[in-house]
């Protein structure tokens, strides 16, 4: 399917010409039939065929009207294409103008011209008229086609015509995130809410679920072109059966996102083009409407420099770099502007000459590297998913530093490794017992917004990660000033396993609780009590000679056994008991589990 929407003067006969194109009625209200006036979006379509191919055209009626620029915008906006109608009898007119710079500022590139009422005038002169005009336009130069909507006359040349129109639309995106901007929103008895929109890339399946607002929705059913579907691929015109919202909830406007793929913003840096070829983007007045899909927002201007505008938004929505706006002049209801977003979570401005370096810095939005690492260091780290619901491009990481699903700024990443490694040495200058630090002060010390960051940032800074601590290499067993003491009792403990020095001469040592809970934490003994310890083989050890006794066995002979006192046997069996190595019988017997 390719969506066309339709753009001229108020009844100039765009929808007349819809209707003899489709034979469908695209004017909806009683009131517009009255008038003979489309006031709102009208929607029809048929199937063009072309020897044995057929493509299915969705036709968007815009229109034209000045009081309806609005809404004319809304329908204009999504649409890839335009079919510009321009009048025989009349000629180019004022709401001509108004939707060709509506179209200029969208940068439409693919269109059609359409001169209606051929059977009343000579078309010839307004053709050459709307064509030199339409070619000062992203446009350039349109073919063009004059038709009459009364006799027919030139419709087949018209129907050719928008087939090699639409041959010449790029291959649309069908996988990925979806983003619908709603244009209408009604209710079916037995259905529930309904809401339409032209879908311009991704896919929709019955079953999904959507984020609306700050709700979540389900994909009830689907139809296109009036037929029920399973699954509708962009571009198309959709008709979307919501679960989860009442129809007062829901409005042009509002867009139906892939949950968790898009951000939304209330804040963006653009690039402006106004209308008036001799103003600058200071010449725009401070307060204009942006349209994006089928929203109409209230912004507020601020100039940077030269071209590059800071738009702030009355209320959020879901855009990415690349989006077009139109900046419309409510007052004079007239197009001010077009936009071109380049920054969807721009850098506040804080410093003096800070407007014109990110100017500077926008300059570069082309340049997707550029764009990439300009992110990437404002933030110090972000995740590559994030950026990619802001829709900022990660495909060339060249600039960046890439560690898991992370990508950081490579000064921040230096910063932060040489930072840790201080950090680190002053804990173990201020204590020499426990010289690593935890892993969530480390964090918490660099700011770094994961942890998972932690152990590649402490390889790059020639240090060790591990239990959950960080530290010099070599330093997660060093218990430096008591080293000398560790060394004695591990001389002891090697030549009689089972006898555990006493307090004084531990302390003769050097080795009080604190040097020993250390020792501990390193691995390099086992406490049975504060002051009481074995080297880490220890129960292990004993385990073998328990295990060579008669089961059951008592204290006194698991002491002979071992060769110790009963002030080691008794804390010892109990912490064998806690392993689940030995299992108590009664008060006076203990087995080896299994035995």
């Amino acid at each position: 399917m390719h969506v066309v929407a339709t753009a001229g003067h108020v009844d100039h006969g765009k929808s007349t010409l819809v209707r003899a194109l489709t034979g469908m009625e695209p004017d909806r209200f009683a009131e517009e039939k009255r008038r003979g006036m489309t006031i709102d979006l009208g929607y029809a379509w048929t199937r063009v065929s072309e020897g044995a191919a057929s493509t299915d055209l969705a036709f968007v009626d815009v229109p034209g009207h000045e009081r309806f620029i609005a809404s004319m915008l809304a329908g204009l906006g999504p649409a890839p294409a335009v079919m510009f109608v321009v009048a025989a009898d009349e000629g180019w007119r004022r709401q001509s103008e108004e939707h060709l710079a509506a179209v200029d500022a969208l940068g439409l590139t693919t269109g059609l011209l359409v001169v209606t009422r051929s059977d009343l005038a000579d078309p010839a002169a307004a053709t050459a008229e709307a064509r030199a005009r339409i070619a000062r336009s992203s446009l350039g130069d349109v073919p063009a086609v004059a038709v009459s909507g009364a006799t027919g006359a030139g419709l087949p040349r018209l129907r050719q015509a928008l087939l090699d129109l639409v041959a010449t639309l790029p291959t649309p995106r069908t996988d990925g995130r979806v983003r619908l901007w709603v244009d209408r929103a009604f209710t079916i008895r037995g259905a529930g809410t309904v809401v339409t929109g032209t879908l311009g890339g991704g896919t929709l399946r019955v079953g999904d679920t959507l984020a609306l607002g700050g709700r979540t929705v389900s994909v009830r059913g689907l139809q296109s072109l009036g037929s029920d579907a399973t699954a509708v691929p962009a571009v198309a015109r959709v008709a979307v059966n919501l679960r989860g919202v009442d129809v007062d909830q829901v409005g042009r406007g509002d867009a139906l996102l892939s949950p968790g793929a898009w951000s939304t913003t209330d804040l963006l840096d653009v690039r402006v083009r106004p209308h008036d070829p001799d103003a600058g983007a200071t010449d725009l007045p401070a307060e204009l409407v942006a349209h994006l899909g089928t929203a109409a927002v209230p912004v507020r201007l601020r100039p940077l420099d030269g071209e590059m505008v800071r738009l702030t938004l009355h209320h959020p929505l879901a855009v990415e770099p690349g989006d077009r706006l139109v900046l419309r002049d409510p007052g004079r209801h007239a197009v001010a502007a077009g936009a071109v977003v380049l920054d969807t979570a721009p850098p506040a401005l804080s410093r003096r000459g800070a407007a014109a370096a990110r100017a500077r810095d926008l300059a570069h939005a082309d340049d997707h590297a550029a764009v990439l690492a300009d992110r990437v260091r404002r933030a110090g780290a972000v995740r590559a998913a994030d950026l990619a619901t802001e829709g900022v491009p990660t495909t060339d990481p060249s600039r960046v530093r890439t560690v898991g699903d992370w990508l950081v700024d490579p000064p921040t990443w230096e910063r932060w490794a040489a930072d840790l490694a201080t950090a680190v040495d002053a804990q173990a200058a201020r204590t020499p017992l426990d010289p690593r630090l935890t892993a969530d002060a480390a964090r918490r010390h660099l700011g770094l917004p994961d942890r998972s960051l932690l152990a590649p940032l402490a390889e790059a800074a020639g240090l060790a990660y591990a239990e959950g601590r960080v530290g010099r290499p070599g330093a997660d067993r060093d218990l430096g000033p008591a080293e000398a003491g560790m060394a004695r009792l591990e001389a002891h403990l090697a030549a009689a396993p089972f006898a555990a020095p006493e307090r004084p001469e531990l302390e003769a040592w050097g080795l009080g609780v604190a040097e020993l809970a250390a020792a501990e934490r390193v691995g390099r003994v086992v406490r049975l009590a504060p002051d009481m310890v074995l080297l880490p083989d220890g129960p292990a050890r004993a385990m073998r000679v328990l295990a060579a006794l008669p089961q059951p066995f008592t204290t006194s002979e698991a002491r002979l056994a071992l060769a110790t006192t009963r002030r080691v046997a008794i804390p010892l069996l109990e912490h064998l008991d806690r392993r689940g190595w030995t299992v108590r019988q009664d008060a006076g017997h203990r087995r080896v589990k299994g035995r």
